[in-house]
């Protein structure tokens, strides 16, 4: 009898051994299957049954959760949704997520192993961290003067820090509220569709993700070439430059806004915009040397992130004679987003140096453990220091005396340049209105903000649009909420 209680026993430890070894087959092994195939909630139900981490501006959160109650319990909020969209994106149970909701999900969601001091444990526990927080570089005030300026024209802002890169504002007009787009009611499929609908783009990010002809905020850019390669020595000799101008190997002049312009000097160029002085500047620095300028800066990178990934401005090096004058002046298939010509403004304020931008100072746990923190990036020269010099006297003379007088606040330095940008077939579409600049208060060491703003109103009327009537403003406002933080 003994016998078979003692097969018996054995045998149910077979079964039990195989019974575990199945479970830690299923487990461990196929979790993965599991984890990805579409009918398995319990990713979403874990994702959702918690409430997720916080984007900081200033230490302050603009985001939060609410509790529903629901299987998917937690949906997203927003504190001022349509002031920080183009930061921020959105967290949706339908859509997944954008920008840096997108790109910080694993610190928000509590999933990023750097969040727990025991992340094997984890692994094998299935247990989920809270959600940690985000710490953005931005100016809540600075946010804020760029959004009022532009208010309900369509247009964008960036401001930067130049000595470091931090990001001080980030603005997109129209915007949107990302908390439409919370949860899983039907009222969200509704808003998806009207926002997808809208010819506005307002879920467009345009600081970032938009690219628009400079038009003559890329004179800076090009004033920085010629200087550099000695084809301008003194900034007040004449330039030998023709008005009109014939493009090479054309018959088409190019002709400027203003009477002064012919055979100006690059002083006077500069202040009054001339189209002709700089077409033909760039044609005499070269498609290659203007190109090297123009990737110092930060054109033609297809790696830029802040940390999410910013749209490539581009400066086409192989272009005929004819098409490098107009790419000079910023125009022909020139593009640039408000972030890089930010990024142009931040470099002449830096001595030179350009510092790419970064929106996250820090990360950390829901207890405010720092999990990384992040700082300045490599430095780039995209100038002679000298070079620098000239253009910030260059861009000084704008403000003081040319048509940048719109930007200038009383008792610090400011140095802008203007930009009205053509495009649309036969350049029938409203112009942009653009505005570059860069402000250092009379107590401080450095110039501490630079930005840039772009206006696209098609209901404007075609004669009122200009960079110095319409974006300077603008820009003045956000540099004075800089100044007075």
């Amino acid at each position: 009898m003994t016998r078979y209680i003692r097969h018996a026993a054995a045998f149910c430890g077979l079964l039990l051994t195989a019974l575990l070894l199945n479970a830690g087959r299923v487990q461990i092994l196929q979790a993965p299957a599991y984890d990805d195939n579409p009918a398995n909630r319990r990713q979403s139900i874990a994702r959702y049954g918690q409430p997720r981490g916080d984007i900081l501006v200033g230490g302050d959160p603009i985001t939060g959760s609410k509790d529903t109650g629901g299987r998917l319990r937690y949906e997203r909020t927003y504190l001022d949704g349509p002031l920080y969209a183009p930061v921020t994106g959105f967290a949706s149970q339908v859509y997944g997520s954008t920008l840096l909701e997108h790109a910080e999900d694993g610190i928000l969601s509590g999933t990023d192993p750097m969040l727990s001091p025991f992340p094997l444990i984890n692994d094998l526990t299935r247990a989920r961290n809270p959600g940690g927080n985000v710490a953005t570089t931005l100016n809540a005030a600075a946010q804020e003067a760029a959004y009022r300026g532009l208010g309900t024209r369509k247009g964008a802002v960036a401001a930067l820090e130049p000595a470091t890169g931090r990001v001080l504002a980030l603005v997109s007009t129209p915007s949107y509220d990302p908390e439409s787009l919370s949860g899983n009611a039907t009222t969200v499929g509704r808003s998806w569709a009207q926002l997808n609908e809208d010819p506005s783009k307002p879920m467009l990010n345009r600081a970032a993700l938009q690219t628009y002809p400079p038009g003559s905020t890329f004179k800076v850019v090009t004033a920085a070439a010629a200087l550099d390669a000695g084809v301008v020595t003194d900034l007040d000799e004449p330039t030998d430059s023709p008005a009109p101008y014939t493009l090479p190997g054309t018959r088409t002049r190019l002709t400027n806004e203003s009477d002064s312009c012919e055979d100006a000097s690059l002083r006077v160029a500069f202040e009054w915009s001339c189209n002709t002085v700089f077409a033909k500047l760039g044609v005499d620095v070269g498609a290659e040397d203007m190109a090297a300028t123009a990737e110092a800066f930060g054109f033609n990178d297809t790696g830029l992130r802040i940390p999410y990934a910013v749209s490539q401005s581009t400066f086409d090096s192989t272009v005929d004679r004819a098409q490098l004058a107009l790419s000079s002046i910023g125009q022909y298939n020139t593009r640039a987003t408000p972030l890089q010509m930010a990024m142009v403004a931040a470099a002449v304020a830096n001595g030179g140096q350009v510092r790419e931008p970064y929106l996250v100072e820090r990360t950390t746990t829901a207890a405010g453990a720092t999990v990384a923190a992040f700082g300045p990036r490599p430095v780039r020269q995209a100038m002679h220091p000298a070079t620098a010099v000239r253009m910030r006297e260059l861009m000084r003379n704008v403000v003081e005396e040319g048509t940048g007088t719109n930007a200038a606040i009383p008792g610090a330095m400011v140095g802008g340049k203007t930009g009205t940008a053509q495009h649309g077939i036969g350049n029938s579409g409203t112009p942009y209105a653009w505005f570059v600049s860069w402000a250092q208060g009379d107590r401080d060491l450095e110039p501490r903000v630079a930005v840039a703003v772009v206006v696209e109103d098609a209901n404007a009327n075609r004669g009122e649009i200009t960079g110095g009537g319409v974006a300077a403003p603008i820009a003045r406002a956000v540099m004075e909420a800089v100044l007075d933080s």
